[in-house]
Protein backbone atom coordinates (compact mmCIF):
# COMPACT_ATOMS: atom_id res chain seq x y z
CA UNK A 1 0.00 0.00 0.00
CA UNK A 2 1.17 2.97 -1.07
CA UNK A 3 0.00 7.01 -0.65
CA UNK A 4 1.12 10.43 -2.80
CA UNK A 5 2.36 13.31 -1.57
CA UNK A 6 -0.58 14.42 0.57
CA UNK A 7 0.54 18.27 -1.18
CA UNK A 8 -0.04 16.84 -4.58
CA UNK A 9 -2.32 19.05 -6.98
CA UNK A 10 -5.94 17.44 -7.19
CA UNK A 11 -6.06 15.84 -3.56
CA UNK A 12 -9.50 16.58 -1.76
CA UNK A 13 -9.51 18.98 0.59
CA UNK A 14 -12.08 18.36 3.34
CA UNK A 15 -12.49 21.24 5.18
CA UNK A 16 -15.17 23.28 3.31
CA UNK A 17 -17.70 19.96 4.49
CA UNK A 18 -17.77 20.74 8.71
CA UNK A 19 -17.87 24.75 8.25
CA UNK A 20 -21.40 24.19 6.69
CA UNK A 21 -22.50 21.73 8.99
CA UNK A 22 -25.45 22.75 10.75
CA UNK A 23 -26.13 22.08 14.81
CA UNK A 24 -29.11 19.87 14.41
CA UNK A 25 -27.63 17.51 12.40
CA UNK A 26 -24.80 16.48 15.58
CA UNK A 27 -26.83 12.95 16.27
CA UNK A 28 -24.19 10.50 17.67
CA UNK A 29 -21.57 12.81 17.83
CA UNK A 30 -19.68 13.32 20.75
CA UNK A 31 -16.72 11.36 23.12
CA UNK A 32 -17.09 7.62 24.21
CA UNK A 33 -17.03 9.07 27.68
CA UNK A 34 -16.25 11.07 29.98
CA UNK A 35 -12.84 10.03 31.44
CA UNK A 36 -8.95 10.40 29.60
CA UNK A 37 -8.42 7.14 28.18
CA UNK A 38 -9.89 6.88 24.56
CA UNK A 39 -9.04 8.14 21.38
CA UNK A 40 -11.89 6.88 19.61
CA UNK A 41 -14.82 9.32 19.01
CA UNK A 42 -18.08 9.42 17.30
CA UNK A 43 -18.21 11.87 14.75
CA UNK A 44 -21.38 13.64 13.30
CA UNK A 45 -21.73 16.40 10.69
CA UNK A 46 -21.37 19.14 13.14
CA UNK A 47 -18.09 18.34 14.68
CA UNK A 48 -16.59 16.71 11.59
CA UNK A 49 -14.73 20.46 10.64
CA UNK A 50 -12.93 20.05 13.98
CA UNK A 51 -11.87 16.59 13.68
CA UNK A 52 -10.45 17.74 9.71
CA UNK A 53 -8.48 20.35 12.12
CA UNK A 54 -7.08 17.96 14.13
CA UNK A 55 -5.65 15.82 11.17
CA UNK A 56 -2.97 18.79 10.88
CA UNK A 57 -1.11 17.75 13.77
CA UNK A 58 -1.72 13.63 13.93
CA UNK A 59 -3.26 11.34 11.61
CA UNK A 60 -7.41 10.56 11.68
CA UNK A 61 -8.83 7.41 10.85
CA UNK A 62 -12.23 7.83 9.82
CA UNK A 63 -13.90 4.55 9.90
CA UNK A 64 -17.75 4.40 7.77
CA UNK A 65 -20.24 1.93 9.03
CA UNK A 66 -23.75 1.23 9.23
CA UNK A 67 -25.35 -1.02 11.87
CA UNK A 68 -26.99 -2.95 9.64
CA UNK A 69 -23.65 -4.40 8.25
CA UNK A 70 -22.13 -7.33 9.78
CA UNK A 71 -18.91 -5.72 10.67
CA UNK A 72 -18.71 -5.49 14.84
CA UNK A 73 -15.21 -7.77 14.64
CA UNK A 74 -14.00 -5.62 12.28
CA UNK A 75 -15.11 -2.26 14.57
CA UNK A 76 -13.62 -3.69 17.42
CA UNK A 77 -10.58 -4.30 15.92
CA UNK A 78 -10.10 -0.87 15.02
CA UNK A 79 -10.70 0.36 18.38
CA UNK A 80 -8.42 -2.04 20.12
CA UNK A 81 -5.78 -1.08 17.82
CA UNK A 82 -6.54 2.85 18.26
CA UNK A 83 -6.32 2.69 22.02
CA UNK A 84 -3.50 0.65 22.16
CA UNK A 85 -1.55 2.85 19.76
CA UNK A 86 -2.06 5.70 22.32
CA UNK A 87 -2.63 8.83 20.35
CA UNK A 88 -0.73 8.00 17.17
CA UNK A 89 -3.92 8.67 15.43
CA UNK A 90 -7.66 9.01 16.26
CA UNK A 91 -10.67 6.69 15.17
CA UNK A 92 -13.60 8.47 14.40
CA UNK A 93 -16.55 6.06 13.21
CA UNK A 94 -19.26 7.92 11.66
CA UNK A 95 -22.54 5.89 11.55
CA UNK A 96 -23.49 6.58 7.36
CA UNK A 97 -27.15 5.89 8.67
CA UNK A 98 -27.51 8.90 10.66
CA UNK A 99 -25.03 10.86 8.84
CA UNK A 100 -25.93 10.32 5.28
CA UNK A 101 -24.31 14.19 4.02
CA UNK A 102 -20.91 12.94 5.56
CA UNK A 103 -21.24 9.52 3.64
CA UNK A 104 -22.22 11.34 0.19
CA UNK A 105 -19.33 13.76 0.53
CA UNK A 106 -16.65 10.76 0.97
CA UNK A 107 -18.26 8.87 -1.46
CA UNK A 108 -18.74 5.87 0.44
CA UNK A 109 -19.85 3.03 -2.09
CA UNK A 110 -19.81 0.16 0.39
CA UNK A 111 -19.64 -0.12 4.04
CA UNK A 112 -17.04 -0.50 5.74
CA UNK A 113 -14.82 2.39 4.55
CA UNK A 114 -11.77 2.87 6.63
CA UNK A 115 -10.24 6.16 5.02
CA UNK A 116 -7.53 8.60 6.58
CA UNK A 117 -7.36 12.28 6.82
CA UNK A 118 -3.49 13.94 6.82
CA UNK A 119 -3.38 17.48 6.87
CA UNK A 120 -6.93 18.09 5.52
CA UNK A 121 -6.46 15.25 2.84
CA UNK A 122 -8.25 12.73 2.30
CA UNK A 123 -6.40 9.18 1.78
CA UNK A 124 -8.60 5.85 1.19
CA UNK A 125 -7.58 2.94 3.42
CA UNK A 126 -9.79 -0.40 2.68
CA UNK A 127 -13.64 -1.42 2.25
CA UNK A 128 -14.89 -4.29 3.56
CA UNK A 129 -13.95 -6.40 6.32
CA UNK A 130 -10.70 -7.07 7.03
CA UNK A 131 -8.38 -9.39 9.37
CA UNK A 132 -6.60 -7.89 13.07
CA UNK A 133 -3.69 -8.40 10.88
CA UNK A 134 -4.57 -7.03 7.72
CA UNK A 135 -5.77 -3.77 9.45
CA UNK A 136 -2.75 -3.63 11.82
CA UNK A 137 -0.56 -3.34 8.35
CA UNK A 138 -2.61 -0.38 6.92
CA UNK A 139 -2.58 1.52 10.31
CA UNK A 140 1.39 0.84 10.63
CA UNK A 141 2.19 1.98 7.50
CA UNK A 142 -0.55 5.21 7.95
CA UNK A 143 1.84 6.22 10.83
CA UNK A 144 4.96 5.56 8.83
CA UNK A 145 3.46 7.80 6.16
CA UNK A 146 2.54 10.67 8.78
CA UNK A 147 5.53 10.60 10.56
CA UNK A 148 7.35 11.19 6.58
CA UNK A 149 5.13 13.97 6.29
CA UNK A 150 6.00 15.78 9.29
CA UNK A 151 3.02 14.68 11.40
CA UNK A 152 4.34 14.12 14.79
CA UNK A 153 1.81 14.94 17.26
CA UNK A 154 -0.50 13.20 19.16
CA UNK A 155 -4.05 12.75 19.96
CA UNK A 156 -5.24 13.77 22.51
CA UNK A 157 -7.89 11.51 24.72
CA UNK A 158 -11.29 12.13 23.77
CA UNK A 159 -13.05 10.05 26.68
CA UNK A 160 -12.76 6.60 28.33
CA UNK A 161 -11.45 3.64 27.01
CA UNK A 162 -13.30 1.22 25.04
CA UNK A 163 -13.51 -1.91 26.58
CA UNK A 164 -12.11 -4.60 24.07
CA UNK A 165 -13.52 -7.32 21.96
CA UNK A 166 -14.06 -9.27 24.89
CA UNK A 167 -15.65 -6.79 26.93
CA UNK A 168 -14.25 -7.79 29.79
CA UNK A 169 -11.63 -4.66 30.93
CA UNK A 170 -10.76 -1.18 29.24
CA UNK A 171 -8.26 -1.54 27.29
CA UNK A 172 -5.48 1.20 28.37
CA UNK A 173 -3.84 3.01 25.94
CA UNK A 174 -0.11 2.36 25.68
CA UNK A 175 1.92 5.48 26.46
CA UNK A 176 5.80 5.08 27.49
CA UNK A 177 7.03 8.21 29.63
CA UNK A 178 10.72 7.16 28.53
CA UNK A 179 9.06 9.02 25.18
CA UNK A 180 7.61 11.96 26.55
CA UNK A 181 10.89 14.32 25.77
CA UNK A 182 11.02 12.31 22.45
CA UNK A 183 7.69 12.98 21.65
CA UNK A 184 7.76 16.34 22.64
CA UNK A 185 10.88 17.83 20.79
CA UNK A 186 8.85 16.23 17.71
CA UNK A 187 5.87 18.19 18.29
CA UNK A 188 8.05 21.06 18.13
CA UNK A 189 9.25 19.81 15.20
CA UNK A 190 13.08 19.75 17.11
CA UNK A 191 13.97 17.01 15.44
CA UNK A 192 17.76 17.15 16.23
CA UNK A 193 16.27 17.06 19.77
CA UNK A 194 14.33 14.04 19.16
CA UNK A 195 17.06 12.35 17.69
CA UNK A 196 18.82 12.56 21.17
CA UNK A 197 16.22 11.67 23.50
CA UNK A 198 15.46 8.53 21.24
CA UNK A 199 19.31 7.55 21.12
CA UNK A 200 18.87 7.95 24.67
CA UNK A 201 16.61 5.33 25.47
CA UNK A 202 18.31 2.94 23.00
CA UNK A 203 21.29 3.57 24.94
CA UNK A 204 19.58 2.01 28.14
CA UNK A 205 17.79 -0.36 25.98
CA UNK A 206 19.52 -1.06 22.75
CA UNK A 207 16.80 -3.39 21.76
CA UNK A 208 13.75 -1.77 21.73
CA UNK A 209 11.90 -1.65 19.05
CA UNK A 210 10.09 1.43 19.17
CA UNK A 211 12.91 3.34 20.09
CA UNK A 212 14.64 2.20 17.42
CA UNK A 213 12.33 3.35 14.45
CA UNK A 214 11.36 6.70 16.70
CA UNK A 215 15.38 7.06 16.13
CA UNK A 216 15.37 6.45 13.25
CA UNK A 217 12.22 8.36 11.48
CA UNK A 218 13.97 11.41 13.69
CA UNK A 219 17.36 10.88 11.93
CA UNK A 220 15.02 11.18 8.37
CA UNK A 221 13.00 14.20 9.44
CA UNK A 222 15.68 15.91 10.82
CA UNK A 223 17.79 15.66 6.99
CA UNK A 224 14.81 16.62 5.26
CA UNK A 225 14.57 19.92 6.84
CA UNK A 226 17.51 21.06 4.78
CA UNK A 227 16.03 19.46 1.23
CA UNK A 228 15.33 21.03 -1.87
CA UNK A 229 13.49 18.78 -3.53
CA UNK A 230 13.97 19.93 -7.11
CA UNK A 231 17.49 20.10 -6.51
CA UNK A 232 17.78 16.72 -5.16
CA UNK A 233 16.07 15.22 -8.08
CA UNK A 234 18.19 16.89 -10.99
CA UNK A 235 21.27 16.41 -9.45
CA UNK A 236 20.33 12.57 -8.47
CA UNK A 237 19.76 12.14 -12.19
CA UNK A 238 22.34 14.15 -13.63
CA UNK A 239 24.98 12.95 -11.51
CA UNK A 240 24.47 8.86 -11.07
CA UNK A 241 27.79 8.87 -9.00
CA UNK A 242 27.05 11.64 -7.06
CA UNK A 243 26.38 9.24 -3.49
CA UNK A 244 25.24 11.55 -1.38
CA UNK A 245 22.55 13.14 -3.88
CA UNK A 246 21.69 9.34 -4.63
CA UNK A 247 21.29 8.72 -0.51
CA UNK A 248 19.35 12.21 -0.27
CA UNK A 249 17.24 11.33 -2.75
CA UNK A 250 16.23 7.82 -1.13
CA UNK A 251 15.18 9.53 1.04
CA UNK A 252 12.92 11.88 -0.85
CA UNK A 253 11.48 8.83 -2.27
CA UNK A 254 10.93 7.64 1.29
CA UNK A 255 9.24 10.37 2.55
CA UNK A 256 7.00 10.39 -0.58
CA UNK A 257 5.79 7.53 0.05
CA UNK A 258 7.51 4.84 -2.29
CA UNK A 259 9.93 2.46 -0.01
CA UNK A 260 10.37 0.20 -2.58
CA UNK A 261 12.16 2.63 -4.72
CA UNK A 262 14.37 4.45 -2.46
CA UNK A 263 15.51 0.80 -1.60
CA UNK A 264 16.22 0.09 -4.44
CA UNK A 265 18.31 3.34 -5.14
CA UNK A 266 20.88 2.42 -2.32
CA UNK A 267 21.11 -1.19 -3.01
CA UNK A 268 21.78 0.32 -6.33
CA UNK A 269 25.06 2.02 -4.38
CA UNK A 270 25.69 -0.27 -2.51
CA UNK A 271 26.70 -3.04 -5.70
CA UNK A 272 28.56 0.05 -6.99
CA UNK A 273 30.49 1.13 -4.18
CA UNK A 274 33.53 -0.03 -2.09
CA UNK A 275 34.60 0.31 1.30
CA UNK A 276 33.24 3.44 3.37
CA UNK A 277 30.82 4.31 0.55
CA UNK A 278 29.57 0.92 0.94
CA UNK A 279 29.43 0.71 4.57
CA UNK A 280 27.78 4.38 4.53
CA UNK A 281 25.01 3.32 2.33
CA UNK A 282 24.44 -0.19 4.01
CA UNK A 283 23.76 1.21 7.25
CA UNK A 284 21.80 4.04 5.52
CA UNK A 285 19.51 1.28 3.85
CA UNK A 286 18.99 -0.45 7.77
CA UNK A 287 18.08 2.79 9.09
CA UNK A 288 15.57 3.24 6.13
CA UNK A 289 14.12 -0.36 7.26
CA UNK A 290 13.76 0.87 10.53
CA UNK A 291 11.92 3.83 9.42
CA UNK A 292 9.07 1.37 7.47
CA UNK A 293 8.97 -1.37 9.74
CA UNK A 294 10.83 -4.39 9.56
CA UNK A 295 7.41 -6.59 9.10
CA UNK A 296 6.70 -4.81 5.65
CA UNK A 297 7.03 -6.77 2.79
CA UNK A 298 9.12 -3.93 1.06
CA UNK A 299 11.61 -4.41 4.03
CA UNK A 300 11.80 -8.16 3.58
CA UNK A 301 12.63 -8.13 -0.22
CA UNK A 302 14.82 -5.52 0.16
CA UNK A 303 16.58 -7.61 2.96
CA UNK A 304 17.03 -10.19 0.25
CA UNK A 305 18.41 -8.23 -1.62
CA UNK A 306 20.86 -6.63 -0.18
CA UNK A 307 22.62 -10.32 0.83
CA UNK A 308 23.00 -10.81 -2.55
CA UNK A 309 24.45 -7.13 -2.73
CA UNK A 310 26.95 -7.39 -0.06
CA UNK A 311 28.46 -10.80 -1.47
CA UNK A 312 28.67 -9.89 -5.28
Amino acid sequence: MTYDSFNRPGAIDLSALGSSAQASSNAGAGSTGAAAGSYVQQVGEADFDAMVRKSVTHPVVMELYSPRANAQELSDTLIDATNKAGGRWLLARVNIDAEQRIAQAMGVQAVPTVVAIIGGQLAPLFQGTKTAEEVQAYLDQLVQVAVANGLTGRAEPVGTAERDPAGDQPTAPATDPRFAEADAALQAGDYAKAVEEFQKVLDQSPTDPEATQGLAQSKLLERSTRFDPQAIVQTANDEPTNWDAQLDAADLELINGDPAAAFNRVLQMIRETRDEDRERARLRLLELFDVVGKADKAVLKARRQLSTALFA
